[in-house]
């Protein structure tokens, strides 16, 4: 399984870079980077923030890909 997110998409239809979106909740350019290529996974409290800056709910945003996703 894995966790895939949608952030790059919704960032852009908003027209917010990288940084923007960083400084909305408090990370680094570099985090937002890793996130959006599926390098880190974000904690809870990350996630939350960054689906709240995109005005969307953390399911739309985020969700697991794989075998089994019950």
């Amino acid at each position: 399984m894995r966790l895939e997110n949608h952030i790059k998409q919704h960032r852009a239809r908003l027209d917010l870079t990288q940084q923007d979106l960083a400084q909305m909740v408090g990370v680094r350019r570099q985090t937002i980077l890793g996130i959006e290529k599926g390098h880190y996974i974000p904690s809870a409290l990350l996630a939350f923030q960054i689906a709240g800056a995109l005005g969307m709910k953390i399911d739309d945003l985020f969700e697991l890909v794989g075998e089994d996703t019950r």
